[in-house]
């Protein structure tokens, strides 16, 4: 059986490994024209470009990978069965069950190799790209803005916070800090205005250049003080985390990025579902690996006059476009008709589980 499981995985591994190095190769000279013509205008050249494409490979790998896997594993068996490969190791005792289990095997590695790309490789290697051009571009790429909630308790009851940020540089410096103060009743109680900020990760706040505007509600007549400060300190749970992931994209964080922060938002009372559904599509987006092997696996039941190789890769290419769009739409109308995110994360790599378990059931029961 180890001669069995050498032979298989060597032939699938090396198929997946050419077909991802082909998407690869694509996507790299895709992103080279784009960064070549931006940094040319930057007065960086080719070598910067280069660089840039070769630290967005990552994230490239991990999108293309399940159906690299899906189109390689489709190549390796259907080429076994033309050539009666498979036949014979069927005939030498490689029963259903059993290729089935070898190949659950390889899938487990396959998602293992998936997790540890998308969320430690790409993640580092985006960031990197992004430091890079920050530099490139003299310190001018800030991201978006956002808004924040805080809440808080303490011996003198709740305080709720209402926290915007104009922008936030790449090297985590945040400018046009404003945070909003309420009581437990909502009255605004304090007023701050920083042009600078930096956070920790214990979420201690340091703003600088601070303009401040506190209200005494307790009088009669609310009097307002205002104080202008270099410096000044804001304890807060939203720590550079939360900061980091909510400016940015849901679908280019962590699956630890993107549960911190559905917490966050699930103890603040804000709408987590879009992060939610994320979060689930992120945990289980390695296990596609394992549906895209069940789908080739009925290829090598097939018989060498049912379709050349190309017909079935290409047949496998479609597979894997309708298995991502069907993904997408399940996101999308999970988003839209607040569906259960873990079921709306799942539904597609269950569906195309069962098709392809029960193609590969009817094969070997009945041709």
């Amino acid at each position: 059986m180890k001669t069995v499981r050498r032979l298989l995985y060597g032939d699938i591994l090396s198929a997946v490994l050419f077909v991802a190095l082909a998407f690869l190769s694509l996507f790299y000279f895709i992103d080279f024209v784009e960064e070549l013509d931006h940094m040319s205008r930057r007065g960086a050249g080719a070598a910067a470009a280069a660089l840039l494409s070769l630290l967005k490979l990552p994230g490239h790998f991990y999108e293309i990978f399940p159906i690299a896997v899906l189109i390689g594993s489709i190549f390796s068996l259907a080429r076994m069965a033309q050539s009666s490969e498979f036949t014979i190791l069927r005939t030498g005792g490689l029963g259903p069950g059993r290729a089935l289990v070898l190949l659950t095997q390889l899938a487990v590695v396959f998602a293992a190799l998936t997790f540890a790309v998308g969320d430690f490789a790409a993640p580092w290697s985006e960031k990197q790209a992004e430091l890079m051009r920050d530099r490139i571009d003299g310190g001018g790429g800030a991201r978006g803005g956002a808004w924040l909630k805080d809440r808080q308790h303490d011996e003198s009851g709740e305080r709720s916070y209402s926290v915007n940020v104009k922008q936030a540089q790449v090297n985590g410096q945040l400018s046009g800090v404003r945070i909003y103060e309420f009581d437990a009743q909502g009255r605004l109680i304090s007023r701050t205005e920083a042009k600078q900020a930096r956070v920790a990760a214990d979420g201690l706040w340091t703003l600088e250049d601070v303009q401040r505007s506190v209200w005494d509600n307790k009088s009669a007549l609310p009097m307002v003080q205002d104080q202008h400060l270099e410096q000044w300190s804001w304890r807060s749970s939203l720590h550079a985390g939360v900061i980091r992931a909510a400016l940015l994209p849901a679908w280019t964080m962590s699956t630890a990025e993107l549960y911190r922060y559905r917490q966050h938002l699930s103890a603040q009372e804000q709408s987590a579902q879009q992060y939610d559904i994320q979060f689930w599509r992120k945990a289980l987006y390695p296990f596609a690996c394992l549906v895209m092997l069940a789908l080739a696996l009925p290829f090598a039941y097939l018989h060498g006059r049912s379709g050349g190789i190309s017909l079935k890769v290409f047949g496998g290419i479609m597979l894997g476009i309708s298995f991502v769009l069907l993904n997408n739409l399940a996101s999308h109308l999970g988003l839209l008709k607040l569906w259960t995110p873990w079921a709306v994360a799942a539904a597609p790599s269950l569906f195309y589980l069962a098709i392809s378990l029960t193609a590969f059931t009817w094969l070997v029961r009945y041709r």
